[in-house]
């Protein structure tokens, strides 16, 4: 009696277990959980929401609001926003609205492709010093900490200054000055990448999962792309959405100084530079194109700040 009473129970609980087992969720994916963590930073959902609207303005604004931006209307000098002009008109009776949306795409464009620059010029030299060590590893930090010493902004200023009327014969002047600027931007702002990449590598290198490949026989080509990189792109993927923010501000400080781009590319820093002398009667050039750069700014960083908490490995189960 006592057996039978035994078994009974012990099929009961191996049929509650079998149905615990199939009602157990599915494993959740590491992008499904970052997403969850980052949505309950409310302030980095804000900043992307604010983020996405501003790209969407600048692409699809122009397509929209179709006035050219290089119509000029002298009896609208200097107007104040109206229904005519939405944002007002500078000192040709352009309108703002037209080439705030306009100057958008370069400012936002510069912004990412220097930091793409920065970023693979910093994740090759930093994965190549924390994989191999050594007087590898000496000789690309010691350059890593050359740059960091260097003054930017003033260097910046010199090497624009100096190769800006080359590339404008090169290339013209509107492609020939952005390429410029993104590569000097994207070659100043490398070393962090590198030293964050060289940190996750010198960690992760002696890792089972990478001491397991090795004794399989994995080159070091293989080791570093297919294993470690992965694994290291986080911090990477944070610093870049916060150094964006950065180099939009790098651009409008250039323009605002007249080293920028052309009168004829408005972007938000150059639609600032060409203010500057209007303040006093007419505040609102400087006014919207200072709050683009203003939220474009802020919520970059917003969205920087979420991915830092979302993918900090030690909220990731």
């Amino acid at each position: 009696m006592m057996r039978q009473e035994v078994k009974a129970s012990l099929g009961v609980m191996g049929k509650q277990s079998v149905a615990g087992t199939e009602k157990a969720s599915p494993p959740q994916s590491l992008w499904k959980g970052v997403w969850q963590r980052f949505r309950r930073h409310r302030l980095a959902l804000l900043g992307m929401i604010v983020l996405m609207i501003l790209t969407i303005s600048t692409l699809i604004g122009p397509l929209v609001y179709q006035r050219g931006i290089d119509e000029i209307d002298f009896t609208a000098t200097l107007e104040g926003p109206s229904l005519a002009h939405p944002l007002g008109t500078d000192d040709l009776g352009q309108d703002l609205l037209a080439r705030i949306l306009y100057g958008g795409r370069v400012s936002i464009a510069v912004g990412l492709i220097s930091i793409l620059i920065a970023v693979t010029l910093g994740t090759i030299i930093g994965a190549i010093a924390g994989y191999f060590g050594g007087a590898i590893d000496n000789i690309l930090m010691r350059l890593t900490d050359l740059f960091i010493s260097l003054p930017q902004l003033p260097l910046l200023l010199l090497v624009v200054y100096l190769f800006r009327d080359a590339m404008r014969r090169l290339l013209g002047p509107e492609l020939g000055i952005f390429l410029l600027i993104v590569i000097v931007i994207g070659g100043l702002r490398w070393m962090q990448p590198a030293r964050l990449v060289r940190a996750s590598f010198l960690s992760l290198k002696e890792k089972e999962f990478v001491e397991a490949a090795v004794s399989i026989g994995a080159p070091p080509g293989r080791l570093i792309i297919r294993h470690i990189l992965p694994n290291a792109l986080s911090p990477v993927i944070v610093s870049a959405s916060l150094g964006v923010g950065a180099a939009i501000l790098t651009e409008s400080s250039l323009s605002f100084l007249g080293l920028g781009f052309p009168p004829d590319m408005p972007t938000w820093g150059r639609l600032l530079y060409d203010a500057k002398d209007y303040l006093d009667f007419a505040p609102h050039w400087a006014i919207f194109p200072g709050t683009m750069i203003f939220l474009a700014v802020l919520s970059i960083n917003y969205v920087g700040d979420g991915l830092r908490d979302a993918l900090d490995p030690r909220k990731i189960l």
